[in-house]
């Protein structure tokens, strides 16, 4: 029943974190006559939310700076490069393996330049950066940590791994008009976002999603304070994930597109499922040849 308790507790922070939004999304979109608004306004007061709240919950579970696995400046910054070199050597054989079945294929459309190349990658890079910034401490920061002190930490790297897949699709498809705009209409496009993440069309996605979260969560736990290295390793993927949008395309006619087929640009599909499953198979594997070894 313990395990069970805080198992759900992040889940109640989540629906409490999402209930505020919904008012404070309704507010602003009243007071600029702006029903259209909505729908963002609570997608990101519910970001920004889950940022600000990092502070004052590690306070209250008395989390320190070395719960949360950063450490110190020189080897921070030396885990981050470990980090993005990881992801890249990572993700790039599902890049190569997608062009090369022709599921992605280069975008020929538009006016290639060096100047344009530099300023997609470097835009892609200052979000990649930002996202695993944030994304890092939440999940595999405050989220493991929190979790370790409660419950196994298998099942805390399992239930850690399954918020951070699920709030991807935590996202309503409903939209909302001057008909339809009232509080009520706030609180149904939430519960539209609570649904949409068990639609059936997000299952590729969920379970490519949830490996990236078990893997960065085993390299958090196998680690000591190596938070740095989770949060470069995904910067990289992320990055790499949006420059793959900006210089090809998904080919709706490629031969082998429904085994590849996923989110993010067809990258979060069964293929990155199985192939990270792999890489943590063959990880256990070295570990427990390395132990009957010595």
């Amino acid at each position: 029943m313990k395990i069970v308790f805080y198992a759900l507790v992040p889940l109640l922070v989540l629906l409490a974190i999402t209930f505020n939004a919904c008012i404070l999304g309704y507010l602003i979109a009243w007071s600029f006559d702006d029903p259209s608004l909505l729908r963002k306004l609570i997608i990101r007061i519910t970001q920004i939310s889950l940022l600000l709240s990092i502070y004052p919950v590690m306070r209250k579970l008395k989390l320190t700076k070395v719960d949360l696995g950063l450490a110190e400046r020189k080897v921070f910054i030396k885990q981050l490069l470990h980090g993005l070199g990881l992801g890249v050597l990572t993700l790039l054989p599902i890049f190569i393996v997608l062009y090369v079945f022709k599921v992605n294929v280069f975008d020929d459309s538009q006016p290639w330049s060096v100047g344009l190349v530099l300023k997609k990658v470097t835009i892609a890079l200052l979000l990649a950066s930002l996202i695993g910034v944030v994304e890092e401490l939440v999940f595999r920061g405050m989220l493991l940590a929190g979790l370790k002190r409660n419950m196994p930490i298998i099942v805390a790297v399992l239930l850690s791994a399954t918020y951070y897949a699920a709030l991807h699709f935590l996202d309503s498809k409903s939209s909302v008009n001057a008909e339809t705009f009232s509080l009520l209409s706030a609180f149904h496009l939430l519960a539209g976002a609570f649904i949409n993440v068990f639609d059936s069309e997000n299952t590729a996605a969920f379970f490519a999603l949830l490996m990236v979260g078990i893997l960065l969560a085993v390299i958090r736990t196998e680690l000591k304070q190596s938070l740095a290295v989770c949060i470069g390793c995904h910067a990289s993927w992320v990055w790499q994930i949006k420059m793959s949008k900006s210089l090809f395309n998904t080919n709706p006619n490629a031969e082998y597109l429904t085994i590849f087929e996923g989110h993010s640009g067809g990258v979060l599909g069964p293929l990155a499922t199985y192939w990270l499953a792999i890489l943590l198979l063959g990880y256990f594997a070295y570990k427990k040849y390395k132990s009957t070894t010595h």
